[in-house]
Formats: structure tokens, C-alpha cells, sequence
């Protein structure tokens, strides 16, 4: 259905067909909860339990308005937001860029979204009629663009919705709020994280905290952030946020637009990323990876460099709704193909796979 219907989207302007989308998951329309995925694909990470690794990236759903209908379509987990204490429009349309023959996208959208109050009556509301959520429920948390003294705005958001969010993630790497990425240096990251998880520490509910990172990084500044982490306690690592870094090999006037870069061609540098982090903190900090991602073959790539759980949303954008299930069912055969008991059992192991190992369905034809 969605291969006969993406030619249509692709041609809506980029917010308008993420407007549409949402709109769809929110009515229900066609609704129907994939059945859950093999018990192979379960994974435990801070003290979290996940159906399956594959997990919606922040962005996608910044407002908590499409809940339900993302977690039906076989996420194992989804991550809302960007959400910020006040409303903000975020910065002048256009702000999205699509380039389909490379299936990449660059957006400086500047945290758009209907801030606290309204993200968290949206969030209480689901929460109230789904008391068992079929998977985690992760909030991405931001400062607003105005705010002088960064760490107040997420201190805020933290004691406000540590009733409501499974995990919080602190994005301190999105290229598209001025500053925001000089809370990644060691001598602002140190002081920052301190006072993260020390407001974690006094809420009633103990979440588990991540930290999203920039995949524009330099090697000082990576070296300089494991030991950070690996002092304040924080429970996991989000690599990567999308990248100022442009291919020569993509068409010149998609290129030239300001913002993050996310797609296929992040895929490289996130992994890189993930396996020198990974190293780095000698395998004690759980990371989730995202940058890339399409196929049950490039979740293997990010685990085998150290990802224990995944994030997609560009993929998403040119494969559809059926993505998240498709990559799910193709982990789970591969598992079997090369008789490995759990997902877990790949995270940093060299391993070879092959998307030939994979036998297409009708429905993936279809697709």
C-alpha cells in the first residue's frame, strides 16, 4: 500500500506529509497492533524491557499526539519529542529538505513543538487508557532558544513528566540551536550532568537517563566525553544526532541547504561512533544506535559495533509504516539463521551476515 502511495507523499512538501502522517496515526484509521515480534528480539537495558530493539527516534512525534498508533505498527520502543518548556515555532519554513534518489533528509526545524504543558496533557491522556504500554515510552528533552542558563530547562522537564516518561533523553547535539552543542565539551558537560543526575536521583521514579551526541565530534572531544559519562552515572548513549557533514556525492542544491544531515550517509560515521564509544567505556554504557538505518542488515552493523538498541525515522519516511515490523521479522530469521539464541548475544561481536540470508515474503514485495 505504501509503495503506491509514496510517489503521492513525496511530492506534498515535507511538513505536510508529516502532518498528514500524524494525523492518520491519530485517528486510528486502518489500525490493527502487529502481533509481537520473537521472543529472540526481547532486550533489557536499564532496567527497561524491550520487545524488540528497533525504536522510533526522536522528532517524528514531537507533541505526544500519535502514541498508540506508532507503538502498533511494531516499534519496540518510541522516543517522543523534542519537547521544551515553552511552545516555540522553531525556525522559518522551509526548514525541511528532502532528496529522494540518496533517501536523505535535512532539516533545521529548531525544536518545534507545543512545549510542556500541552505535550504533557497529550502524554497524561494516553497514559490513562493504557495503563501497560506495549513498549517504552522515551521523552527527548530540550532547551528552549532563548534560555540563557541551559541546564534550568531540562531540570524542569525532568521534574515534570518523571511521572509520565519511561527514559528521558538529554539532546544536547541537535545543530540547529545555537549553543547547544558547546554543553558537549568536557569542562560544560561535567557540571551539566552533575545537575541532571542529581534531579533524577530526588524524583520518586528513577529514569533512566541518555545522552544524545553529535556525530560531528571530534576525537578530543570523544575521549573527553566517556569520561564524563563514565563518572556521572548517566545509563546510556544515543549515537547519533544528524550531521553538518555533507557527501560530494549528493546533488549540490540539496546539499548546500543549513542543517542536519540524516540518512544513509550518516550510516558510516554513526557507526564509527558507536564502536570507538564503545570501546572507550570498555562495553559498561549502554548505546543506542541510529543513523541509517533501513534494513535488519544495518541494525546488525550498528550492534556488532556496540549498539545494544536502535533508532530510525528517515527510513521511515521512504519505506513507510511496515518498516519497523519488516526489520523486526528480518532480525529474528537471521538469529536463527546463524543460531543466536538473543539479540544481545551480537552486541561488539564481529560477526558475518547477509541481507541474502533473507527470504522475501509476499507482503514485502508488496511494500
Amino acid at each position: 500500500m505504501y509503495k503506491l502511495l509514496r510517489p503521492i507523499l513525496l511530492r506534498i512538501p515535507p511538513e505536510k506529509a508529516h502532518r498528514k502522517a500524524i494525523n492518520f496515526l491519530k485517528s486510528g484509521y486502518g489500525r490493527k497492533r502487529i502481533a509481537r515480534l520473537d521472543s529472540s528480539l526481547i532486550t533489557h537495558l536499564a532496567g527497561l524491557e524491550f520487545p524488540n530493539p528497533i525504536g522510533l527516534a526522536a522528532g517524528f512525534d514531537k507533541n505526544a499526539e500519535a502514541v498508540e498508533g506508532l507503538l502498533d505498527t511494531g516499534f519496540g520502543f518510541i522516543e517522543l519529542g523534542t519537547v521544551t518548556p515553552k511552545p516555540q515555532d522553531g525556525n522559518p519554513q522551509p526548514r525541511v529538505f528532502r532528496d529522494k534518489k540518496s533517501r536523505s533528509v535535512i532539516n533545521r526545524m529548531g525544536f518545534p513543538n507545543v512545549g510542556l504543558k500541552a505535550f504533557k496533557d497529550n502524554l497524561n491522556e494516553y497514559r490513562a487508557l493504557h495503563h501497560h504500554a506495549p513498549g517504552p515510552i522515551g521523552v527527548n528533552i530540550g532547551m528552549n532558544k532563548d534560555q540563557s542558563e541551559p541546564v534550568k530547562d531540562y531540570v524542569l522537564l525532568i521534574n515534570e513528566l518523571s511521572g509520565l516518561a519511561s527514559y528521558f533523553t538529554i539532546n544536547i547535539s541537535s545543530p540547529n540551536t545555537p549553543g547547544l552543542r558547546d554543553l558537549q565539551s568536557k569542562e560544560n558537560l561535567e557540571p551539566f550532568l552533575g545537575q541532571i543526575m542529581e534531579t533524577r536521583d530526588k524524583q520518586e521514579r528513577h529514569r533512566p537517563v541518555f545522552l544524545k551526541l553529535s556525530p560531528d565530534l571530534e576525537d578530543e572531544q570523544i575521549e573527553g566525553i566517556s569520561e564524563v559519562v563514565l563518572k556521572s552515572g548517566v545509563d546510556g548513549l544515543v549515537l547519533t544526532n544528524t550531521t553538518l557533514h555533507r557527501s560530494q556525492s549528493l546533488p549540490r542544491g540539496f546539499a548546500k541547504e543549513k542543517g542536519g544531515l540524516s540518512g544513509p550517509f550518516l550510516q558510516e560515521r554513526s557507526n564509527e561512533l558507536i564502536a570507538r564509544f564503545y570501546k572507550l567505556l570498555d562495553g559498561k554504557v549502554p548505546i543506542i544506535g541510529a543513523g541509517g538505518i533501513s534494513t535488519a542488515s544495518d541494525v546488525i552493523e550498528k550492534m556488532k559495533a556496540g549498539a545494544s538498541l536502535v533508532q530510525l525515522y528517515t527510513g521511515l519516511i521512504y519505506e513507510g509504516p511496515v518498516l519497523p515490523h519488516r526489520i523486526g521479522r528480518d532480525l529474528a530469521q537471521l538469529l536463527k539463521t546463524y543460531e543466536y539464541e538473543s539479540i544481545a548475544d551480537i552486541v561488539g561481536k564481529n560477526i558475518e551476515t547477509s541481507d541474502k540470508d533473507l527470504k522475501l515474503t509476499d507482503d514485502d514485495k508488496a511494500a
